[in-house]
């Protein structure tokens, strides 16, 4: 459980960070918008599947708002995760979730599983995100586990 906590919290402290840089640079990129809006909106519909919610309601491809509401839902996600963590056990990790993905199609997958796929899809869509900054002559965030680990 300690390996998968302090994943999540780097996780959490990534997901600021990428916020951080896209505020700075005053992005107006609707792609990049999206993307980042993707990712919070992921994040929470993996988080309704293992509180047994389900994830009908979520949309993973809108349009963003604005990176404040987006912002808000990365804290929301990261103080309902931390709650979700806190309670889990150890022996918990292999059990297995029943959810339907957003097409309806019925899958089981562990909560260990699960949580692999919100560190890693996360991690896979900040290095996309990372890229445009720098396109637009912004410096990006490093948000690599090790940048993390050595604070």
């Amino acid at each position: 459980m300690k390996t998968i906590k302090r994943m999540m919290d780097h996780l959490y402290w990534a997901d600021g960070r990428i916020l951080d840089v896209l505020e700075e640079s005053e992005t107006k990129n609707k792609e990049l918008l999206k993307l980042i809006r993707h990712v919070a909106v992921a994040e929470r519909v993996w988080l309704s599947r293992l509180q047994g919610k389900g994830s009908a309601q979520y949309s993973l491809w809108e349009e963003a708002e604005d990176l404040t509401t987006i912002r808000t839902m990365f804290e929301e996600n990261a103080e309902q995760y931390r709650i979700y963590i806190e309670e889990l056990e150890e022996s918990e990790l292999d059990e297995i979730v029943d959810y339907a993905n957003l097409s309806g199609v019925p899958f089981r997958t562990s909560v260990r599983d699960i949580l692999s796929q919100v560190l890693l899809h996360g991690q896979y869509h900040r290095g996309q995100i990372n890229r445009v900054p720098r396109i637009e002559s912004v410096e990006p965030d490093q948000v690599d586990y090790i940048t993390f680990a050595r604070l």
